[in-house]
């Protein structure tokens, strides 16, 4: 099938002229919005879709913007510069799509919108009937799904033990206490990205243990789903990696194709499932599954609908990040989010829609703080929504254990869900916190962090550099209070490579300060990790100056680090060696000092005591560190260690 061009605009020859020179705002309906931007002296024109990439917001020009072409979206304040099509907020980002204009004969000015085919139109289906019983969907918890398609068991994003984020995030609902059995039964499972409430390795590590041969299909994504698998010594012996857009047959009447999202194309995938020509669509974290292209009057919609799935602005501090302000920015964008979700299942127009992959809470005691700041949305507000605005569509919000006759929906029948039995457990009230949590808090004393050399070597490993920016790296405990053997360094990433002042830099420099849980931060060092965990994981406390998101640092630390760990290895080799400046203190006491609170309480106000500051500056050894390099040759050191 080749590529549509579609007529999607046409201005008569006077509406034409009347364009002004820069940024022209078209509405000829609620659903029909334009933006064309007309170059001075040129006569040439440059137009989009007047639709945020982000949520569909729409723009409006910025009154602080004094080029005139600069628009900001009504929705999260993302700016356009309609002369390039990029975004500049967040900055060095995004480009906007664009319509071909055209100039007729009799001086109309048309837009057309380029349309690829789209994949589920390869190779269409009938449509067959159904029996009673012959698909059934068991909510699991979280985002994990059981389809049983007339025996055939399949799996979506198995996160059904442990936390995810570190220790950021744990599960709200308990899951069937016969989870393990049936889904090392399945038959195949589907895991859309890396985030590991999707991607759990606490899950798969059960899971290895009793099918390492089990099917697992992820798409192929330009960060590996399983990019850190080796690394986390689990056998799974049967990864398939499936190109997008392309039906996957699992037998002659089930199949399904992986697509990828239009705002995170190197990470987050949905999938289409066709089974003997009814079709689920799961569109999990995707903030644009396929690039706004989706397939309409499928029989079942599932999508994520909670938000809080970030640190902003929970973790922020200083400026405008009152208590007043986090909380009537928290509501806002719930309410955006809410109107956002039902208007792409309305668009959709399923069967039916079902809100799930926002089943989280920040249980930890020493989180009380984000769980007490961080609402989420209600899924039954959500179906509500929809239920409201579009009557036809029914919805499910689901408990754990509870399954759906996708049949009974398709027939209109009232009893289309059978819940569990009253005596199942919904929801969770206890977590392993200490198996997890101490795990990590381990890595506080593992002997690399001894050597302040650890700070340009892992630094240097990350290869973020020539970007305006300084951070400021601050250990705390789980409190986020002083705590003995942390260190408090700055990185300036302005170079070719990073370096490392002793103090904040004067001048016009972009500042981020971060306090990070010293057993979360060395994990992440040591492991070589994304920055996940600290940022998502609510596992850190940033202020900013200005108040400006990186996107080029973010998204480095979170989507382009190396697969391969630092070779801590060969570093603790090389400083022995060459007998390196090592501290006396370089971590707490004991294990128990980091948490700063009383562990043993698994839900409820944590106290907290205030620990004697000790705290080790990155600037304090750099004259000894300087004269010891100098001495043992440190350029032939460097040369042996640096990693291509």
């Amino acid at each position: 099938m080749d590529q549509e061009e579609v007529q999607v605009l046409s201005l008569s020859a006077e509406e034409t002229q009347n364009l002004k020179d820069g940024v022209n705002l078209i509405t000829v309906s609620e659903n029909e919005k334009y933006v064309v931007y007309k170059e001075a002296g040129s006569g040439e024109y440059k137009a989009c879709l007047n639709k945020c990439k982000h949520q569909g917001g729409t723009f409006m020009k910025d009154i602080e913007d004094g080029s005139e072409c600069v628009l900001k979206c009504t929705k999260h304040g993302w700016k356009l510069d309609v002369k390039t099509m990029r975004y500049i907020n967040p900055p060095d980002s995004f480009r906007q799509e664009q319509l071909v204009p055209e100039i007729t004969e009799d001086g109309r000015l048309t837009l057309n919108e380029l349309r690829p085919p789209q994949p589920w139109e390869q190779d269409p289906r009938e449509r067959l009937p159904l029996e009673v019983g012959e698909v059934k969907v068991t909510y699991f918890t979280h985002a994990c799904m059981e389809f049983n398609f007339n025996g055939t068991l399949f799996f979506t994003d198995p996160w059904l033990t442990g936390p995810a984020f570190s220790r950021g995030w744990w599960l709200m609902h308990e899951p069937p206490s016969d989870w393990l059995e049936r889904l090392a039964k399945a038959d195949l499972i589907y895991i859309s990205h890396c985030h590991s409430d999707h991607l759990s390795y606490p899950t798969l590590k059960l899971l290895a243990e009793k099918n390492p041969d089990i099917p697992i299909y992820v798409g192929d994504t330009s960060m590996p789903v399983f990019c850190k698998l080796e690394q986390s010594g689990i056998k799974l012996n049967n990864i398939n990696v499936l190109k997008f857009g392309v039906w996957f047959k699992v037998n002659d009447d089930l199949r399904f194709m992986i697509m990828m999202d239009g705002v995170h194309p190197d990470m987050d995938t949905c999938i289409l499932i066709d089974y003997k020509g009814h079709w689920i669509l799961d569109t999990v974290d995707c903030t644009n599954p396929n690039g706004g292209r989706l397939p309409p009057g499928v029989d079942m919609m599932l999508s994520d609908f909670a938000g809080g799935a970030s640190g902003f602005p929970m973790t922020f501090s200083g400026g405008k990040y009152t208590e007043e302000w986090k909380s009537q920015f928290i509501k806002r964008e719930r309410n955006k989010l809410l109107y956002y979700k039902t208007q792409v299942v309305r668009d959709v127009s399923p069967l039916l829609y079902t809100p799930f992959a926002g089943y989280f809470v920040e249980a930890h005691p020493s989180d009380k703080y984000v769980r007490d700041t961080n609402t989420k949305n209600d899924p039954a507000a959500l179906n509500g929504l929809i239920t409201k605005y579009s009557p036809d569509i029914r919805t499910w919000t689901p408990r754990p254990g509870a399954v759906l006759d996708l049949q009974k929906v398709i027939n209109g029948d009232s009893d289309y869900v059978t819940d569990p039995p009253p005596s199942a457990k919904f929801m969770k009230d206890r977590w392993d916190f200490d198996e997890y949590v101490n795990k990590t808090n381990q890595c506080a004393f593992d002997e690399i962090f001894a050597y302040p050399e650890w700070i340009p070597f892992y630094f240097k490993w990350t290869k973020f550099c020539n970007y305006n920016l300084v951070i400021r790296m601050i250990e705390t405990d789980d409190q986020f209070e002083p705590i003995k053997g942390a260190y408090d360094f700055y990185v300036d990433f302005s170079g070719p490579e990073p370096t490392f002042p002793t103090e904040r830099p004067s001048g016009d420099i972009n500042y981020l300060e971060m306090k990070n849980r010293i057993g979360v931060h060395r994990e992440t060092v040591k492991k070589g990790l994304f920055w996940d965990d600290l940022y998502i994981g609510f596992n850190n406390r940033i202020s900013r100056e200005p108040d400006t998101f990186h996107y080029q640092f973010w998204n480095h630390m979170q989507i382009l680090l190396k697969v391969k760990q630092p070779d801590w290895e060969g570093f603790l080799r090389d400083m022995k060696a060459k007998n390196a400046p090592r501290l006396d203190v370089w971590h707490p006491d004991k294990l128990e000092d980091i948490s700063g609170t009383c562990p043993s309480i698994p839900n409820g106000n944590p106290v907290t005591p205030k620990p004697t500051p000790n705290g080790n500056h990155w600037g304090r050894y750099i004259p000894i560190m300087a004269s010891a390099v100098v001495a043992l040759a440190a350029i032939a050191y460097m040369a042996r260690t640096r990693i291509s």
